[in-house]
């Protein structure tokens, strides 16, 4: 399964907030999937592409060891003692979100119960978490950047939400220098794995 080509969307540095954890998760090339629901500062309280270009914005706001794989645990330590000071914020990628899937049953989480950092139970969370809203998996080439970049923390990035404008980044993440964290043929097997555990595969994300 080939990875579509990804136009960025212009005029808007879009990050995805998501833990510190699960960040490094996808810039080390452990996992390509995320899980969204949306948090309750989204517009319409409801989640919703921004980007399909997206920076990796990684937070240390309500991550758990619990809630985590064992093996992924010391992550966590390591992004608390890591953080820059004054709530900082250290940018180390940007990923293209190639794909997108909605779920509802939790026998189709079961099944890509080991592509993620999370434990299933935590993931079946997430599912049950208003549950009339299906569960999004997006499908993230995460790319990690040659030289990490800080910028201040702005009030507005605060709270439980997916999305955040980072106004000192460029627009398109890919004009920096980065190296995928999976080459090309470990991507496509990983995706296409995936594709294969979801009921109806991977959809063509689409912004709005």
């Amino acid at each position: 399964m080939t990875p579509p080509a990804i136009e960025p969307d212009p005029g808007r540095a879009v990050a995805l907030k998501e833990w510190a954890v699960v960040v490094r998760a996808l810039l080390a090339g452990e996992q390509i999937l995320d899980l969204r629901k949306g948090g309750i500062r989204e517009e319409g309280r409801r989640f919703a592409l921004r980007s399909t270009r997206v920076w990796l914005y990684p937070t240390i706001e309500h991550q758990a060891p619990d809630l985590v794989r064992p093996a992924y645990r010391r992550w966590i330590d390591d992004a608390e003692r890591e953080a820059p000071p004054d709530r900082a914020i250290r940018v180390e990628g940007w990923a293209d979100i190639v794909g997108v899937a909605r779920i509802t049953d939790p026998e189709h989480l079961a099944r890509i119960e080991g592509k993620f950092v999370w434990t299933g139970a935590y993931a079946a969370s997430r599912l049950r978490w208003k549950a009339r809203d299906a569960l999004w998996v997006l499908a993230l080439r995460a790319h990690r950047l040659a030289e990490p970049i800080t910028v201040p923390f702005r009030d507005g990035y605060g709270g439980c939400t997916s999305w955040v404008d980072l106004t000192e980044l460029p627009d398109d993440p890919g004009v920096l220098a980065s190296e995928p964290a999976l080459t090309d043929e470990a991507f496509t097997a990983r995706l296409g794995f995936a594709a294969n555990d979801l009921p109806d595969g991977f959809a063509e994300p689409t912004v709005g």
